[in-house]
């Protein structure tokens, strides 16, 4: 049996590795999970909650989606059911089981997770430091996770983002945290590019997504968010992965964007509060 902070809960290593049961480590966090989120449906429906954690913040693998607008997870669940919605990484295991959940999901479990997902609050769960050397990493699954000791590498032009604790995030525990480090420099000049003050390479988000990049409308909150997740959406969108309903919107913005302006982009988002 496992614990993690703050819970009175146990759970079993058999209990947490089920995709069709979402572990339930802070209950008072949230209201009652409904049935697609706690369980799913066998065989195809994988359990909500598993991936996402009960309460939505999700991790560097997949996507937080707690308080995204409901019409926006209703729609972005129809682009992935109709093969609009795909990604550069077909085979990779957390794109897949969306891809193939949202085929299988009716109409009405998509509109009870949406609601249910709409409805929750965000919490703040990502430090972001610059740097030019990290810890040695390792590949743990669908992250990259850090090695303890005083061994280091160069981080060069890349994101990573890791679990301060990597057994709690692992236990799926909705109260893990996040460290992303980034290149030296990619805050000032993320905040540039955000706020449309980088010349013509893009307008500013705040154009579509409110002055304060919490969104408006069916237009999704980008504050806060996870820079993996960022960097692979604004890289899909660029390359035509993403090619959903409203997806256009996006796609000139950032056609004229680099690896390395997506890279800040991501790092200076994730630095806000959500």
């Amino acid at each position: 049996m496992h614990k993690v902070p703050d819970s009175s809960a146990g759970y079993t290593l058999t209990q947490v590795r089920d995709l069709y049961t979402a572990p339930d480590w802070h209950p008072q966090d949230h209201p009652a999970m409904p049935e697609v989120v706690a369980r799913g449906r066998k065989p195809g429906v994988l359990a909500c909650g598993v991936c996402h954690r009960a309460d939505g913040p999700g991790g560097p693998e997949n996507a937080s989606i707690a308080r995204l607008p409901f019409d926006y997870i209703v729609q972005q669940l129809a682009d992935y059911k109709e093969g609009s919605r795909s990604t550069a990484l077909p085979a990779r295991a957390p794109q897949a089981n969306m891809i193939l959940l949202s085929k299988a999901a009716t109409d009405e479990e998509i509109q009870q997770s949406a609601r249910y997902f709409s409805s929750l609050k965000p919490r703040k769960n990502i430090r972001v430091v610059e740097t030019d050397r990290i810890p040695k990493t390792y590949t743990a699954n669908w992250i990259i996770a850090t090695e303890e000791g005083a061994t280091t590498e160069p981080l060069g032009n890349r994101i990573v983002e890791t679990p301060e604790n990597l057994e709690q995030f692992e236990l799926r525990d909705t109260h893990s945290k996040f460290v992303a480090y980034v290149p030296t420099g990619s805050l000032r000049k993320g905040g540039a590019i955000v706020h449309g003050k980088s010349g013509a390479k893009t307008p500013a988000c705040a154009t579509c997504h409110g002055k304060d990049l919490r969104g408006i409308g069916s237009v999704p909150s980008v504050a806060g968010r996870s820079p993996s997740y960022v960097f692979r959406q604004l890289y899909e969108f660029q390359t035509g992965a993403r090619a959903g309903k409203n997806a256009a919107l996006m796609q000139q913005p950032v056609a004229g964007l680099t690896q390395e302006d997506m890279i800040s982009v991501a790092a200076y988002l994730a630095s806000l509060n959500p």
